[in-house]
């Protein structure tokens, strides 16, 4: 393994591709949730210290190349699992892959199972997000007198969860095509009525990471999509023990050995985001009028906003 690479200012490294980028047609980043740290699969591997406007993210970056792709690898929470869900730096995770050239995103995140028919060890491709976190910053476009909207309808790229789906069924995983999935603030798991609640809402799954996640990525303007690995019924169900860390744990690890198939199999033919809405999100988004954007502003958000200020 080489040694680290210098840490790149924003600007300099969104200008700058990697020296390598033109053998491989696309580059993937890979947020790792619970119990995936790290991918033998990857060769040419190089850990990048990437510096971020938004401070470190949870690790450095393990750049690589795994099938036909260049992939970039970051573990949510840590090699080391350190980070909890409410603690995690979403900005810099998410600024980070965009500085080292990501053009999409897929997120990896163990989920509780809030319907009867999605059993643990199954996969969940979700479509849609219901947001319960409460002390999350989920914007880029926060304080430096700069505004942005953009549109968030449907917080999943179509082509990239499809490609997504068909490589989880390649790799003989239990897949469940769509789904909503909802975002618990944490650390500590739901109440039975809470999880109840929850139900009632339609929702397919429960996680902890996934938001701002999502709407940081559309921000940076990379198509994301999740592969959502079931560890448990959450403590809805009537039958099944109440969720607890044991038995989440033993379910984590087989998801992860899989979870890892399914990425070697879609790096065998990740879409081309050309033309996927996502990448074009801040098209028309930024309110605020360019000539009263500041020098210092420019120069933070340059990763997100140069193509659109002169």
């Amino acid at each position: 393994m080489r040694p680290p690479s210098p840490r790149p200012g924003p600007r300099d490294a969104a200008r700058r591709p990697f020296a390598d980028a033109g053998k491989v047609p696309r580059t993937l980043g890979v947020i790792g949730g619970s119990g995936l740290y790290q991918l033998e699969s990857l060769t040419d591997v190089d850990e990048l210290e990437i510096a971020t406007p938004f401070g470190d993210p949870s690790d450095t970056l393990m750049a690589g190349t795994i099938g036909a792709t260049r992939l970039l690898f970051l573990p949510r929470h840590g090699r080391d699992h350190r980070i909890p869900p409410h603690r995690v730096n979403y900005r810099a995770n998410v600024m980070a892959l965009k500085i080292a050239g990501a053009e999409q995103i897929l997120s990896v995140s163990a989920v509780g199972s809030m319907k009867e028919n999605i059993h643990p060890g199954d996969m969940v491709i979700v479509d849609q997000f219901i947001d319960r976190t409460r002390n999350r910053i989920d914007t880029f476009f926060d304080d430096d007198g700069v505004a942005a909207h953009v549109a968030f309808a449907e917080p999943i790229d179509f082509a990239l969860a499809s490609a997504l789906s068909d490589a989880a069924k390649r790799a003989g995983a239990t897949v469940h095509q769509g789904g909503t999935y909802l975002c618990i603030e944490g650390p500590q798991f739901s109440t039975r009525a809470e999880s109840q609640l929850y139900r009632s809402w339609g929702a397919s799954v429960v996680g902890m990471t996934n938001l701002p996640e999502a709407r940081l990525a559309r921000e940076a303007e990379l198509p994301y999509a999740t592969l959502a690995m079931v560890t448990d019924y959450d403590c809805w169900h009537d039958v099944h023990d109440a969720v607890t860390v044991e038995a989440v744990i033993a379910i984590m690890r087989e998801n992860a050995e899989k979870a890892k198939e399914i990425i070697l199999e879609l790096s065998r033919a990740v879409p081309d985001p050309a033309g996927c809405p996502a990448t074009s999100a801040l098209d028309g988004a930024i309110i605020t009028n360019v000539d009263s954007i500041s020098a210092a502003a420019r120069e933070k958000l340059w990763p997100l906003i140069g193509k659109y200020v002169p």
